[in-house]
């Protein structure tokens, strides 16, 4: 077996949150900060957190809102530092992390093709290969020449997907896109995801739709808290964590036992 698409060794990412209300100007602050000093409370987003993912494999991640899903995705894509350990990617990205993000509204679509092609490390000549290709994908015709800004959400969503996946990639990580647009464009989504794992591309999905993650995803790995609850076959975590969920559901007042991942 050689190495890991993706591996994650014991990391940990923490966030310094001012403890102090009120404070709403920076006058205010360095005040504060000179006389009676400031306080801190600290919040753990992941904690140890180690796993790997072999080439070509499909990775979900499930979790409650809050429990570390987004944060995990946006270190694999490099977009956050971890704190401690090591994060180590190998091969190259395509992140549909928040869909939208690097647009530039003032921007023709056309414009924000190249400019977010460069953002996600696409040379200008490789974008104008791909350019009829991306607009014939999103759908949006004559549009691609107005402002992002007269753009609705769910043509902007379509757009940055077209642009995130019509590219050649090793490595494909997906937050909440099962739910892009329509009907109709939700399974052009999903048939080239489903393209992506023919050619063998390494997948990270975080989902709130588990059928979706059961269907799609080898492996699974249940987050809460910040820790690893659960890893191993999605066949296997996700039933795991729906029965939690449900039995949450059922009577609130149960909460389940988080056990910090292993060192």
């Amino acid at each position: 077996m050689g190495e890991p698409a993706i591996e994650f060794r014991d990391v940990s990412l923490r966030y310094r949150l001012a403890a102090e209300r009120g404070i709403v100007t920076l006058k205010e602050w360095v005040i504060r900060r000179l006389t009676t000093g400031m306080s801190y409370q600290e919040l753990v987003a992941l904690s140890r957190v180690s796993f790997a993912i072999q080439p070509g494999r499909a990775l979900g991640i499930v979790g409650h809102n809050g429990a570390g899903k987004s944060t995990l995705l946006r270190i694999a894509g490099g977009i956050l530092a971890p704190t401690e350990g090591e994060a180590i990617v190998r091969g190259r990205i395509a992140p549909i992390i928040e869909l939208g993000l690097g647009f530039e509204g003032e921007l023709s679509g056309r414009e924000n093709i190249f400019f977010n092609g460069a953002l996600l490390g696409r040379s200008r000549l490789e974008m104008q290969r791909r350019f009829d290709e991306i607009v014939d994908f999103s759908e949006l015709g004559d549009f691609i020449e107005q402002p992002i800004r007269t753009y609705s959400t769910g043509m902007v969503a379509r757009l940055a997907f077209a642009i995130a996946t019509t590219v050649d990639a090793h490595i494909l990580l997906l937050d909440e896109v099962m739910s892009v647009g329509d009907e109709h464009f939700r399974r052009k989504c999903q048939a080239r995801i489903d393209s992506f794992r023919r050619a063998g591309v390494t997948i990270v999905v975080v989902s709130h739709d588990l059928a979706a993650v059961e269907a799609l995803c080898d492996d699974g790995i249940w987050l809460e808290h910040g820790y690893i609850r659960e890893g191993g076959l999605a066949r296997d975590v996700v039933p795991a964590y729906r029965a939690s969920m449900e039995q949450a559901n059922a009577d609130p007042g149960v909460g389940g036992t988080v056990r910090p991942a292993a060192p």
